[in-house]
């Protein structure tokens, strides 16, 4: 502990008196894998509880609607599981739902039906919150756990690729408000993340190939290994072909926690946010779409600009910046939307993202792929070039199914 102007000299005045004290609060951020949780792995969950004194921990179940309808046998899954372990966990209550999709996140209101739930519930700060759903459910569901008694213990098990390649592995927590996306929201540590395959199966294929934009993000920024494995395999992950999408999914994971807990600044207090890379426009563009756009997709859309940017004004070569418009297509995203010729509506996005971040506007930006540079200032011409550039990609590439780079 580093201790600063602890005590004040003999006849110092009393009046006028400071102490500075740095301190560091030990957390641990537990990630599981899993083939399928409620089944042959589902010791891994279990194995988690920690008992609360002599008492086995009361744990409440929240379910995405969206999940609960594809998968309409996983509420009785989860019941044979508590009742198995009766001698483990009391699971208190009925399995909760809430919506799925950005609706659970725009609505202020759903928050207080959760945190009534957990009141009734006997909830305590030794009690569990454990939340099944994509990143829009884990977001609000986790802020409520995050405000209840000051913070309930969560665990994610996030159900899209999205959510278990980046945001189900984050420590933030949020809802929408004021049109604004996460406006509301906290940081907090998850007691645990367990990322299982099994709650891939009946993802849609739109939601299955969204979460690879957050993939191909953070591969830019820290892995051009992993970018490359990436663009080699776009077309059969596209397929959701697992033996190429499972090492993607894990090794996004990896680095977004590795960022989180050895970067430095795990509740973004500094001016980066490396992270959010292309998400100054995605999170505008959400919200000028009436979150028509999916996040993945909005991300994709930004990380295409920002990469095309940033072969524009910051050194980064022309032909890995095309290279990544090729991969994110060939992985089935789409890079285009008539709220892209919106240029001065979505301009706004980066005086928000500078309010949302605080301080002076930070924006990550790429000299070369797998190395990344923080800027203050954009050149909102080339900005503009920059959108326009992508918009004319997706319309030259509209009419193709499959991309072949050796013709570039």
């Amino acid at each position: 502990m580093n201790q600063e102007n602890s005590s004040l000299p003999d006849g110092a005045d009393s009046q006028n008196q400071s102490l500075d004290i740095q301190f560091h609060v030990p957390c641990v951020h537990r990630l599981r894998f899993t083939r399928d949780l409620f089944g042959r792995d589902q010791d891994v969950l279990s194995d988690l509880l920690e008992l609360s004194g002599d008492r086995v921990p009361r744990v409440q179940f929240w379910v995405d609607e969206l999940l609960a309808k594809a998968q309409p046998n996983l509420s009785s899954k989860i019941r044979r599981f508590a009742n198995a372990r009766s001698n483990e966990l009391n699971m208190v209550g009925n399995i909760q739902t809430c919506p799925g999709g950005e609706e659970v996140k725009n609505d202020i209101h759903i928050i207080e039906r959760m945190l009534k739930c957990m009141n009734a519930a006997d909830l305590d700060r030794r009690s569990y919150v454990v939340v099944i759903g994509g990143g829009a459910v884990l977001d609000a569901v986790g802020f409520a756990a995050a405000i209840a008694h000051r913070g309930i213990r969560l665990i994610r098990i996030p159900t899209t690729t999205l959510a278990q390649a980046d945001s189900g592995v984050g420590v933030k927590n949020s809802v929408n408000l004021f049109a604004k996306k996460n406006w509301i929201g906290t940081f907090n540590v998850p007691w645990a993340v367990i990322n299982d395959e099994a709650m891939l199966e009946t993802l849609p294929d739109r939601e299955f190939r969204n979460g690879f934009s957050e993939a191909v993000k953070v591969s830019l920024l820290k892995d051009a290994d992993e970018f490359a494995r990436i663009e080699r395999d776009a077309h059969r992950i596209r397929e959701r072909d697992m033996d190429a999408a499972r090492p993607v999914i894990r090794r996004s994971a990896q680095l977004h926690i590795e960022h989180i807990t050895a970067g430095g600044d795990p509740f973004e207090a500094l001016e980066a946010r490396p992270l959010d890379y292309g998400h100054w426009s995605a999170h505008k563009l959400e919200p000028m779409t009436n979150f028509e756009v999916r996040h993945g997709e909005a991300v994709a859309i930004g990380v295409a600009v920002d990469t095309v940017y940033s072969s524009l004004a910051h050194g980064l070569p022309k032909a890995d910046a095309v290279r990544v418009l090729h991969c994110l297509r060939n992985l089935g995203l789409h890079l285009n939307h008539p709220m892209l010729h919106e240029t001065e509506t979505l301009l706004d996005g980066l005086e928000e993202f500078r309010q949302h971040l605080g301080g002076r506007l930070t924006l990550t930006m790429l000299p070369a792929i797998g190395k990344k540079i923080d800027v203050h200032e954009v050149d909102k011409k080339q900005m503009l070039q920059a959108i326009e550039t992508v918009v004319d990609f997706m319309s030259e590439q509209s009419d193709s199914m499959t991309l072949d780079l050796r013709n570039e």
